[in-house]
């Protein structure tokens, strides 16, 4: 098996989650997502995988949340997705994704179902 990780290693909630993944011996790609930030239709992919939709993925308490006026409810999912492609660090994390799914680690051992 071998799974994705998109990683912040400065968030303690990122590493409890790769450091599940080494434990139980999974192959994994780490994509440091403030540096190799997801495209919109990537961003558009993992959140169908998620089932979840674009504010849900967001980490509403950071800096260009409020800045952007992003709480405003007319805007739309694009323009919502655009925002974490511009500010990466609204998409919370971390989310790892194997062939058996794709789920955020809040908690950590969240990882535990699909792997």
């Amino acid at each position: 098996m071998s799974a994705i990780i998109y990683h912040n290693p400065r968030c303690t909630k990122s590493r409890l989650t790769l450091g599940i993944l080494e434990e139980k011996g999974i192959d994994f790609q780490v994509i440091k997502y403030l540096d190799d930030t997801p495209s919109a239709e990537e961003l558009k992919a993992l959140l169908s995988q998620l089932k979840l939709d674009a504010r849900s993925l967001m980490r509403t308490h950071e800096a260009p949340y409020k800045a952007n006026n992003l709480e405003d409810k007319t805007l739309s999912e694009a323009d919502l997705i655009q925002a974490m492609v511009d500010y990466p660090i609204l998409i919370e994390r971390p989310i790892v994704k194997t062939d058996k799914g794709t789920v955020i680690g809040r908690p950590p051992e969240n990882v535990l179902a699909i792997i």
